[in-house]
């Protein structure tokens, strides 16, 4: 019997509303998402949910309604270190302290949308806790922390999460995007890309910037590098396979006339296949070898700061699931999506237990803007603002319909 969409209701908008706008304007960065914690261990007990932390700020409620399929829902928690100016009268002003210590009060912002994916997945177990009578089985939701830093599933996962929860027989999860508000998008097969990110420490010899023959310059020498390493995808990746390699931060010296001692720049790597993840890492590895040596100077440091693993969506499950989102959306409102080369480390929470995923984007934005002449406000961008509806409405009947699609008692 095909689902229909579920009946919100204004009581559970406004409440939803609400609880967004708190977790707008109170985001707190990676592996530090406290408040947030106890906020959603509190709703998801007010439900009936048995609920736990686990990897430290995460926490799981199972949510049990008789016999029948298990099913697991990951909704992630964490906020990005990004000073927010989208202008809503429920800004965040909060600040936090990045856990490296370097920086304090640095400002924190929901610029990834995770406030959105929090409500959504309490909004659809309040349907779920309304309506027992339509289903039959065991939802096991994951509130996870830290994904921007591809720590939080992995942290739950050592933390014995499949240890003291249900097995479920598959894993879903979302995530808002700069798309059409009130659609959905879904990959089948690889729908995001692994990612590794290094940390390079060039180093030289300093000395006075009167004098540089008496110096290894790590700035020319790291220069260097960057240059090169951009040529990695363009002539050593054939151009039917993706891969993206990125510098995004270079920091070198304190004064103008002095040639520091070295040269620290970090490089991001985006891949969608496991060979080419590998030939491109080996590549970069051979180029800064190399232009260190070709200037004399000592071996550099590499160090990897995190790693991503692919997300990958299970063509059977990803296909069923289709399939009742279109019944429950609607044909136009469910749309075939790309790969990206964003990256996630949902993936861990299901191949730590072998079995399958799915993972879909939501719009978020008003077709003007989508469509308009105007740039788009991407995710990790201070402008990155999803309009309230229906957003939200569409991120609880997308988790709802994914659940009931295994748990629905007419199913």
């Amino acid at each position: 019997m095909p689902l229909s969409r579920p009946t919100i209701g204004e009581d559970l908008q406004a409440d939803l509303h609400d609880l967004y706008r708190h977790l707008h304007r109170h985001p707190e960065l990676s592996m530090q998402e406290h408040a947030t914690a106890d906020l959603i261990a509190e709703r998801m007990t007010a439900l009936g949910a048995e609920t736990f932390r686990c990897g430290g700020t995460g926490v799981v409620a199972v949510q049990r309604n008789g016999d029948g399929p298990v099913v697991a829902f990951r909704a992630d928690t964490d906020g990005l270190p990004v000073a927010e100016e989208t202008g809503l009268d429920y800004a965040s002003t909060a600040t936090g302290t990045l856990r490296d210590g370097a920086d304090s009060a640095v400002p924190v912002m929901h610029a990834c949308g995770h406030d959105t994916h929090i409500a959504s997945a309490i909004g659809a177990a309040t349907l779920l806790a309304r309506d027992t009578g339509s289903w039959s089985g065991t939802v096991v939701w994951l509130f996870q922390p830290g994904e921007e830093t591809a720590e939080g599933a992995a942290a739950m996962v050592a933390d014995g999460l499949w240890d003291s929860a249900p097995h479920p027989e598959v894993v879903y999860g979302q995530h808002v995007w700069p798309g059409t508000a009130g659609t959905l998008e879904v990959a089948t097969g690889p729908a995001m890309a692994m990612a590794d990110s290094w940390k390079v420490t060039v180093r030289g010899r300093g000395g006075h910037g009167s004098q540089p023959h008496t110096t290894i310059d790590p700035v020319v020498l790291a220069a260097h590098m960057v240059v090169r390493l951009q040529t990695v995808t363009a002539r050593e990746v054939p151009p039917q396979q993706a891969a993206v390699v990125t510098v995004a931060s270079f920091h070198a010296g304190l004064k103008e006339n002095i040639i520091p001692a070295e040269a620290v720049f970090t490089v991001n790597v985006r891949s969608l296949d496991t060979e080419v993840r590998e030939k491109v890492l080996e590549a970069i590895r051979r180029i800064i070898t190399a232009e260190a040596q070709a200037s004399g100077a000592p071996e550099p440091l590499v160090e990897e700061t995190y790693r991503f693993p692919l997300t990958d969506n299970d063509e059977a499950a990803t296909g069923a699931l289709v399939t009742t989102f279109r019944e429950v959306l609607g044909e136009d409102a469910v749309k075939a999506a790309a790969p990206v080369m964003g990256s996630e480390d949902f993936g861990t929470l299901a191949s730590a237990i072998g079995v399958p995923a799915v993972y879909w984007f939501f719009g978020g934005l008003p077709p003007e803007v989508v469509d308009g002449d105007e740039p788009v406000p991407s995710n990790h961008s201070p402008h990155f603002a999803p309009v309230l509806e229906p957003t939200l409405s569409t991120g609880v009947t997308a988790a709802w319909t994914a659940v009931m699609s295994r748990v629905g008692s007419q199913r």
